[in-house]
């Protein structure tokens, strides 16, 4: 019998103490500025070690610098975010804002990278053509004159004939900086 009651005093205990109504903290964040927050803390969580060290030898501590952006401190922040995960909807549509906002952003990098992609071999397309384009011109140049000038120098037709554009368009090594 004695552990029956123990058993009900607990439980019961335990239902009061789960129901418990936590009032709202007088300098409440708003819906708007969690969900910033936690945007904000998700991003840059999610950087790399490498990253994150960086941000360390200069100083820059994640919840410190999440927590001077939105001029709050931690103990403001511990206790909104516990009055909103007792109200089970409020932080829903927090989380779901969130999650939101990260997929727009997610989509809208990976637009951003498919645009520099093409972007870049639009360019490298582009300088492809330029030297075939001068290449062919240089041809033209070879086949409808007897004297050319090529630069500032007056060279004879042979003298184009002889030179094999192939050879002289080709890329060079770099020069090492070392």
């Amino acid at each position: 019998m004695y552990r029956l009651t123990f058993l009900v005093l607990f439980i019961v205990f335990c239902l009061l103490g789960c129901t418990r109504s936590i009032s709202k903290p007088k300098n409440l964040i708003s819906k708007k500025d969690m969900v910033c927050i936690l945007i904000d803390a998700k991003l840059i969580s999610s950087a790399s070690p490498l990253n994150k060290k960086i941000l360390q030898e200069n100083r820059v501590f994640p919840n410190s610098y999440i927590f001077k952006k939105y001029n709050i401190d931690s103990a403001q922040f511990a206790e909104s975010n516990m009055y909103y995960t007792h109200r089970v909807k409020d932080y829903e549509e927090i989380y779901q804002m969130v999650k939101d906002s990260l997929d727009l952003l997610e989509t809208k990098y990976k637009e951003l990278k498919e645009a520099e992609i093409k972007i870049a071999e639009r360019k490298s397309r582009d300088s492809l053509n330029q030297v075939l384009k001068t290449r062919d011109s240089l041809r033209e140049i070879a086949k409808d004159s007897k004297t050319e000038t090529v630069g500032n120098n007056p060279m004879l037709i042979h003298e184009l004939e002889d030179i094999d554009i192939d050879d002289e368009l080709e890329l060079i090594d770099p020069v090492s900086d070392k």
